[in-house]
């Protein structure tokens, strides 16, 4: 198995051995290419007062899995996709889901790998990267959040109000999709990749299709980011004002990657939080 150097010194406070601490947070839903998970940052909201739950959605090519929260009562509620990271639908982004429900959003996290395998079984990122990530076609993505905009819109949601909010690949994803649908109202970008390699699955990354946007993006990054050069986040932004487009690049000087992920050592408190307040200014100044 794949460890980090300093995971010793990331063990929570009660110094749970390796293997406890492993199965401990295994439990709580998060894929083991994850680890070390950090439990003195961890945030858990529960889902008093809130609708949430599971469903399978036909897809013509399979049986999309579904993780979705709302409020419990009234509705219909203005609609958020939420996209995983890398590691898949796992507890952090189901927790993302009932934050947006508490706010009065019908949150839906799809399960976007689920044909090319289950990336919580992954000890190995490099492994995980080649064989899902790599395999998983922008185009099929784009299909499968259409079909769950479609699923909301007969489960008390009201996809007229519609947004995207996604982490890491899943930022990457709401670019793209902001380009794709033109019903999208808002996307809000957490480090997502803005350049890359053009590929036959991933044939256009965010700064190839700027002149697309069909809806305002905000992007949010970290300068200390070792995989997305701050120049490439103030390119997009810059981009954007050239291209006419509205939306908005945010560079948080003390930030690296992955810094909302308050399950893992990356977390910023000041950042995460000034980005949370953002992403829900940036839905209701849009219509979501």
């Amino acid at each position: 198995m794949q460890t980090d150097p300093d995971f010793d010194s990331l063990l929570p406070a009660n110094r749970l051995d390796r293997r406890g601490f492993l199965l401990t947070a295994t439990a709580a839903g998060f894929a083991l290419a994850t680890h070390p998970v950090s439990a003195q940052t961890m945030i858990h909201t529960d889902d008093a007062g809130l609708r949430t739950g599971t469903d399978m959605l036909d897809t013509g090519t399979g049986a999309l899995p579904l993780y979705y929260a709302a409020p419990a009562q009234g509705g219909p509620h203005p609609v958020v996709l939420v996209v995983q990271e890398i590691f898949g639908v796992h507890e952090h982004i189901r927790d993302v889901c009932r934050r947006l429900a508490r706010l009065g959003y019908l949150a839906i996290a799809p399960e976007l790998y689920f044909r090319q395998g289950d990336p919580g079984k992954y000890d190995n990122i490099p492994t995980l990267l080649k064989e899902i990530v790599s395999k998983v076609p922008d185009e099929q993505v784009m299909s499968d959040l259409d079909m769950t905009v479609a699923w909301a819109a007969g489960h008390g949601g009201n996809t007229a109000r519609l947004g995207i909010t996604g982490f890491c690949w899943g930022g990457r994803i709401v670019w793209l999709y902001a380009a794709h649908n033109a019903k999208l109202k808002a996307g809000i970008a957490w480090y997502g990749r803005i350049r890359g390699e053009a590929s036959a699955l991933s044939p256009r990354h965010p700064i190839d299709i700027v002149g697309e946007l069909k809806a305002p993006v905000l992007g949010l990054y970290g300068a200390q980011d070792q995989g997305i050069p701050a120049a490439d986040a103030e390119a997009m932004g810059a981009a954007l004002k050239a291209a006419g487009k509205k939306g908005e690049v945010v560079v948080y000087p003390d930030a690296g990657h992955a810094f909302h992920a308050d399950y893992r050592p990356s977390y910023r408190e000041g950042p995460a939080q000034d980005g949370w307040q953002r992403l829900q200014a940036w839905l209701k100044t849009n219509g979501v």
